[in-house]
């Protein structure tokens, strides 16, 4: 199984069952909260979003490759652990980049959905 179709597979069960394996030991990750190192802390955040949010789903509606750079379009959606359990989505779109080994070796995510678009996404009436 080549990289975009385990990405594609992991896409479509995230949170649940990610393949590690095929993130170079000293990845780069970065999104709009977060910026570290290793994939140690990204399993911890994955571990943190299983754990937390609701009902998580991630749509992917986009994936290319282009030598050793993917970029996929995705939005990923869940239900806050809020008593209301408010239904909160993000747009966006990740840059991937391959180490010689054919690992990931950087991870930057870019979200459509402005930060605190996201935030008010939790306190809308109705919003199921």
């Amino acid at each position: 199984m080549n990289i975009i179709d385990i990405l594609q597979a992991d896409y479509q069960r995230f949170p649940e069952n990610q393949t590690y394996s095929i993130y170079a030991t000293k990845v780069y990750f970065q999104d709009p909260l977060n910026k570290f190192t290793g994939v140690e802390r990204y399993k911890k955040m994955i571990n943190f979003i299983q754990t937390w949010l609701v009902n998580c789903k991630m749509d992917l509606h986009d994936i290319k490759q282009d030598g050793n750079k993917i970029k996929t379009e995705w939005t990923l959606s869940w239900n806050s652990p809020l008593p209301w359990k408010p239904k909160v989505s993000i747009s966006g779109y990740s840059e991937l980049t391959l180490d010689a080994n054919n690992l990931i070796c950087s991870h930057v995510d870019y979200w459509y959905t402005p930060l605190f678009d996201v935030v008010k996404q939790n306190f809308k009436l109705g919003n199921r």
